[in-house]
């Protein structure tokens, strides 16, 4: 089981990966990865829809900060920096699909660990309901929810400003909140 630390101590423990492997090179990229690889991951799947996708990205976003990790080092806040290279190389991936592959292999959202994630009706009906919301809003809901961001942050990530992406969420949370309402007999017209 993944060890949940505060917003906080994982921002100093990323702080610390980078520094390390700034100063001794890439034989501490696994201390990063391990860290990093399992929300990277979520992340990614949430812009790609595509567990094997969001795994390449994750690859990609570790040899780029492999050939420069003073970059990450550096960065002011090098967990937003992280998932910043993330976004961007999962979609350099989806803009290398043809259009039909896109479709064609989307997965079940978090499909990769189904022990992080409560395997039960519950939360199918909300991964289902996930995936339904354009990716825009998607990934706010994951960054803000899952990773604990403020919309400054994830503004940042998403080279947006605060008041789009404070939108974005406030709207995901409408349709998610229509999506996972009960339907009663009454909302049914027969």
């Amino acid at each position: 089981m993944v060890e949940k630390l505060s917003p906080v101590k994982f921002a100093a423990k990323i702080r610390c990966c980078a520094n390390d492997l700034d100063d001794h090179g890439v034989s501490k990229l696994g201390s990063l990865y391990d860290l990093t690889a399992h929300r990277l991951i979520r992340y990614a799947v949430t812009v790609t829809k595509n567990t094997a996708d969001a795994e390449d990205a994750i690859q990609a976003t570790m040899v780029r900060i492999a050939m420069r990790p003073q970059i990450l080092a550096t960065a002011q806040q090098p967990w937003a920096y992280l998932l910043r290279v993330t976004r961007n190389e999962a979609l350099r991936i989806l803009q290398k699909r043809k259009p039909l592959q896109i479709f064609s292999q989307c997965k079940q959202l978090w499909s990769r660990d189904s022990a992080t994630v409560e395997e039960n009706d519950e939360a199918q009906v909300i991964r289902r309901a996930l995936k339904r919301l354009p990716t825009n809003q998607s990934e706010v809901v994951v960054l803000k929810i899952w990773e604990d961001m403020t919309f400054a942050e994830i503004a940042n990530v998403l080279d947006e400003s605060p008041n789009t992406v404070a939108s974005r969420y406030r709207y995901a949370l409408q349709k998610l909140d229509n999506y996972l309402r009960p339907t009663t007999r009454e909302d049914i017209n027969v």
